[in-house]
Parts: structure tokens; C-alpha cells; sequence
């Protein structure tokens, strides 16, 4: 299926280093072959920044971003969601009126990028989209909202962002706002808002998939109960392996599998977040990168991996994960789970520091008896079968 016949991607994955870990040679193919998507990926945080070049292979080790075109080649990530994220502020007309333009802002960074490598890669608007234009060799965009804060009270502006491309959405991120509680936040609402139960029904009538990565339990059980379509957990990690109130619960796992929806396993909260003062301020300087001079930009690279190096934001080992990822499959079933690492927003651990190494991810599930049909479930299967739920409830 994935030849990535152009020649600019041909030579980018021909030049590039091996992943992180050794992959058995039926293994790389295997993934070569199939159609893979992650479900977040934070790298428009990147666009638009003077001097960096999307569409080239950067190193890791002297480069901020973990996801570019190049990589995407070499690691074979056919495609994903990439994110509008907002950050949250007042819940007044003002913080509404600024955060709905920082997130048309976003937005159309998203499509100067995608639109300026059509030879590479192209928008999907839903599942057929998705998987011609992996059939023709194109690497694949979507687009997807993560805290739905610059919304304000207009659900109106849902169907804006829709026209705008956005099929997936999430109503919160890390502080409760006007839709939800938030995970580890305050429980201001019980879980959904009455605002909030709106959401899901205009959410369910535009046909855009909820993500309830972020939301809180209670949030959770009400989404799962008031929507007409499966939900997603776009970026979320077990709590089994790691006690944290955003990750989830095996019991709603189950609740999540029976209902039909899909977590797509994250790389993040499987240990510890080792936040310190030195992370935090780098995490100020990145969020606003793309205001930074390419000198700026090379130093906060450097900085940010010279802390890699010597404290490792997350404390989670490459076998930690695959073990944390085999309960997940074993708890939901391979129809019910999919990959969103959160590259570019936080994620990457040891032996997975980006996209170059998820073929290694593959050929540990061949090693632990995954069939090739299993595989293709969680890499994209499950997501197309999400968007196509979606999809036919907007039909409807």
C-alpha cells in the first residue's frame, strides 16, 4: 500500500539513521504496508517557524520537533490529526473573543503547511479521503481540536471549524472550563455541563468524533452514555500501569470497548512528569517557537535535549510501555485500541523518542502473537471505523 513513490520522501527515508531499536526485516515491512495513523499530533505548535522546513528529516538530537515529513517517510506514519490546541484562560467574553482567534489562527497555520507539499502530503475530510489518498502515495492531514474552550458558549462555531476541516474534537484540556471537569481539575460541573451535554449532541449532528482525552471519569461516563457515536480517547495511557487521573480505569475501558470506541495509547503518564523549574520554562519558550529566531530556535533545541539527557522528563522505558500497551489490547480487545503518542506536545520515552522507531512497536507485536489483521486494527482500522460511525450519525 505505501510506496511513498515521491522522490523527495524516497530520498529522505533512503539518507535516514535506523530507528532507536532493531526491527526484524518481516517485521519492517509489515509496517511498511500498513496504513498508520496517530491520533494527536501536537506539531503545529511548529508552523510557521522562520527557517525550519517541514517537509525535511531533522536529528533528533539537535532538533525540538519530533514529527516532520521526512521522518514521517522514514518511520512510516502515513498520516494523523493534527491539532488545534488553545490553552485555557478566563471563562469571560474576552478570554472567548482571544482564543477563538488564536485557534482560527492555528487552523489556518495548519493549512498554509499541509498546503505548501501537496507532492507530499494532502487534507482528508473522512475515511474514504483517508485511505485514497493512502492508495495514491500521499501522506495524510486531519485536523482535530483539543479543548474546546475558544468555542465560548457558541456551539455555532463548532460547524465553523468543521467546514474548516476538523473531525475530532475534544471538549477540555487540563483545566475545567465551560464544557467539562477535567482530569485532575476541578469538579465544578459533576462531569459535563449543561453546556457541555449540548456539545455532544451538536458533536453528534456535525458527525465529528468526541476525544475524551483530558475529560474527567465523571465527564467520561456522561459522553459515553449521551452520544450517539463511539467515543475516542486520542492520547491516554492506562491507569493499570500508572496511577494517574488521566489515564483510564480498566473498568471504563471496558465500558469504552462495549460501547464501541477506542483508546489510542499514549506515551505519556506511565511514570512521573519530572516538571522542574529548568522543563517548565523551556515548555514557556516552545509554545511560542514559531516567534523565535532560528538562533533562538537551535538554542532552545539544544537546551531541551541537553535536559533530555539528564532528566528525562518521564521516567518510562520502552518495555514499560509495551507493557503497559499489551494490558491495554488484552482489557479493550485489538477492536478498541489505536496509537496518539502526543509527539511534539510532551510525549516520547526512552527507546520511542519519535516517530523514526514505531516500526519497532509493530515487530513486538508480531513477537507477542499479533496477526497482521490485528495490527492494521490499531493502526488505523479502529480510527476509519470511529470516523465512519461518525460520519454516517451526521447522515442520519
Amino acid at each position: 500500500m505505501k510506496t511513498i513513490a515521491t522522490a523527495s520522501l524516497a530520498a529522505l527515508a533512503l539518507s535516514a539513521c535506523a530507528p532507536t531499536l532493531t526491527q526484524a526485516p518481516d517485521s519492517a515491512a509489515l509496517h511498511r504496508d500498513l496504513l498508520v495513523l496517530d491520533t494527536h499530533l501536537d506539531t503545529p505548535i511548529n508552523f510557521g517557524r522562520e527557517g525550519w522546513d517541514f517537509s525535511a528529516r531533522h536529528e533528533l538530537a539537535t532538533e525540538i520537533a519530533q514529527v516532520d515529513l521526512g521522518r514521517m517517510a522514514e518511520g512510516h506514519l502515513d498520516g494523523g490529526f493534527f491539532v488545534i490546541y488553545t490553552a485555557q484562560g478566563e471563562l469571560t467574553p474576552r478570554g472567548y473573543r482571544e482564543a477563538l482567534a488564536f485557534a482560527r489562527g492555528r487552523s489556518d497555520a495548519i493549512d498554509r503547511e499541509i498546503g505548501a507539499h501537496p507532492e507530499m502530503i494532502r487534507f482528508a475530510r473522512s475515511a474514504d479521503e483517508v485511505e485514497a489518498l493512502a492508495a495514491a502515495d500521499r501522506l495524510i492531514a486531519l485536523k482535530a481540536i483539543e479543548n474546546s474552550y475558544p468555542l465560548g458558549e457558541d456551539l455555532s462555531l463548532l460547524g465553523e471549524f468543521y467546514d474548516r476541516g476538523v473531525r475530532m474534537a475534544g471538549p477540555v484540556h487540563s483545566v475545567t472550563n465551560q464544557f467539562a471537569d477535567a482530569a485532575g481539575g476541578e469538579a465544578q460541573w459533576g462531569g459535563l455541563s449543561p453546556l457541555g451535554r449540548r456539545w455532544v449532541a451538536e458533536m453528534n449532528r456535525l458527525g465529528m468524533v468526541i476525544d475524551a482525552s483530558h475529560s474527567s471519569d465523571a465527564a467520561f461516563d456522561e459522553m459515553v452514555a449521551l452520544s450517539a457515536t463511539p467515543l475516542v480517547l486520542s492520547h491516554s495511557s492506562p491507569r493499570a500501569a500508572f496511577d494517574h487521573p488521566r489515564n483510564l480505569d480498566d473498568a471504563r475501558i471496558r465500558r469504552l470497548a462495549q460501547s464501541g470506541g477506542a483508546m489510542c495509547m499514549s506515551t505519556v503518564f506511565l511514570s512521573t512528569m519530572n516538571l522542574t523549574e529548568e522543563r517548565g520554562g523551556l515548555f514557556g519558550r516552545y509554545e511560542r517557537i514559531a516567534e523565535l529566531s532560528p538562533a533562538e530556535q537551535q538554542e532552545l533545541s539544544r537546551q531541551w535535549r541537553a535536559l533530555d539527557a539528564t532528566e528525562p522528563m518521564w521516567a518510562t522505558s520502552f518495555e514499560q510501555y509495551m507493557e503497559a500497551l499489551l494490558q491495554l489490547i488484552e482489557v479493550a480487545g485489538v477492536d478498541h485500541v489505536c496509537f496518539g503518542a502526543d509527539w511534539d506536545g510532551g510525549g516520547g520515552i526512552e527507546g520511542l523518542e519519535d516517530i523514526n522507531a514505531l516500526p519497532v512497536v509493530t515487530q513486538r507485536l508480531l513477537e507477542a502473537g499479533y496477526s497482521r489483521a490485528d495490527i492494521q486494527k490499531m493502526t488505523s482500522g479502529n480510527v476509519l471505523r470511529l470516523m465512519r460511525a461518525a460520519e454516517a450519525a451526521r447522515e442520519r
